[in-house]
């Protein structure tokens, strides 16, 4: 059987984390990388065992071999190399946000289903196999009706005045930071769990550090290099570090959630906890492993990650043993999984239901992030406008 055959723009943080999970599939092979100097991409390709290294983009995307693309670029880039992967023809993983703004994901959208092209955003965390499992149980009824939803998706990497970061630049990052980067993943992830849709928002946000001293000398995302004569220009920054949404759910039930890239001691924290008519659950990504489950006529119960206990639907989820704990390689696995399969038996988004989120998901995902923006200026509730667009 052939390899599925896969080029990979940007080499920052993230690409090299999609190379590591599509290397153990066994079924797909990672044959060439762009990165925007021709230098640069050889000492990636080098370092990272790939045959091919492209100075520009545009040059992998005329690559007739290459049959999928991952775009791992910073989010100012994400709408128009999606844009050209899918006019060259070839399928596309995007990281999210999927654009700058509903309008730009509204295009793609239209963009990919028209030319048929199977389209994905990686949404990594639905792909935790106790979330897998915590969806299942809630489809089959497990916690009554869901009534309640909270939680929130805490980091301390911004923590200091001289943290920096191209996030932080709107021009670069987006009008929004810490609700594209990481509420966009609590909310994508709570409602494939629940099965529903945020419909309307109230939020509040904050820039705690309102200005930042930015090194003369870069530093890399999540870097802890400290110099003593490190020199820094101020730098004003606009988007938030915190914000706290109320939301309502497409069947009216309620939910809250706070994100922050300031809160000493939390890492990745995304958790959440939802209140069902008959149980509860707790997850929290910092120990994907354990399901919190909440009784109130016997006693509370904490489920480790086990195939042999989990529901039936989400076992394919899990890959080892009890006690053998899988984490955020191994969602990131499954999501690549879960895509190339999709590619592999030729499946069509037309006709086939996915495991994983598409463009629609990332196009949904930006609608929220609008609403959020809008309701924090207009400090009221605002109403998630999924528009589509259409081409013809």
């Amino acid at each position: 059987m052939k390899k599925i055959k896969v080029g990979i723009i940007g080499t920052g943080f993230i690409g090299p984390t999609h190379i590591e999970a599509i290397r153990r599939l066994g079924f797909v092979e990672v044959v060439a990388l762009a990165e925007t100097r021709q230098e640069a991409a050889d000492q990636k390709a080098a370092e990272l065992g790939i045959p091919k290294a492209y100075g520009d983009y545009r040059d992998m995307l005329k690559d007739s071999q290459i049959q999928v693309v991952h775009n791992c670029t910073p989010n100012h880039l994400h709408f128009a190399i999606n844009k050209e992967i899918i006019l060259a023809g070839k399928h596309v993983v995007s990281e999210k946000p999927l654009a700058m703004n509903s309008e730009e994901s509204a295009e793609l959208l239209a963009l990919a289903e028209k030319h048929g092209v199977i389209h994905a955003v990686n949404f990594n965390y639905r792909q935790h196999a106790s979330v897998q499992n915590l969806q299942a149980k809630i489809v089959n009824g497990e916690l009554g009706k869901v009534n309640l939803v909270h939680g929130s998706y805490l980091q301390d990497w911004l923590l200091y005045e001289t943290d920096f970061n191209w996030r932080l630049a709107p021009e670069v990052g987006g009008k929004s930071r810490a609700i594209a980067d990481i509420g966009s993943h609590w909310c994508d992830t709570v409602q494939f769990v629940t099965g529903k849709k945020i419909v309307k928002v109230f939020a509040d946000l904050a820039t705690v550090i309102p200005v930042r001293k930015k090194a003369k000398n870069a530093i890399a995302t999540f870097s802890t290099q400290t110099s003593a004569d490190q020199e820094y220009e101020g730098v004003p920054i606009n988007t938030e570090d915190y914000a706290s949404v109320l939301v309502h759910f497409e069947d009216g039930s309620r939910g809250v959630f706070t994100v922050s890239q300031v809160s000493a001691g939390r890492k990745n924290r995304l958790s959440f906890e939802i209140n069902g008519s008959k149980s509860s659950i707790f997850w929290n990504q910092e120990e994907p492993e354990k399901l919190w489950i909440g009784h109130r006529d016997r006693s509370n119960e904490i489920l480790l990650a086990d195939p042999a206990l989990f529901n039936s639907e989400a076992r394919s989820a899990i890959h080892h043993p009890g006690g053998h704990n899988e984490g955020w390689p191994d969602a990131l696995k499954n999501m690549m999984l879960n895509f190339y399969s999709f590619v592999r038996d030729g499946k069509s988004l037309k006709s086939d239901k996915p495991k994983f989120a598409t463009f629609e998901d990332g196009h949904f995902s930006m609608c929220i992030t609008d609403a959020i923006l809008e309701s924090h200026k207009k400090q009221k509730w605002v109403k998630v406008q999924a528009v589509r667009e259409v081409l013809t």
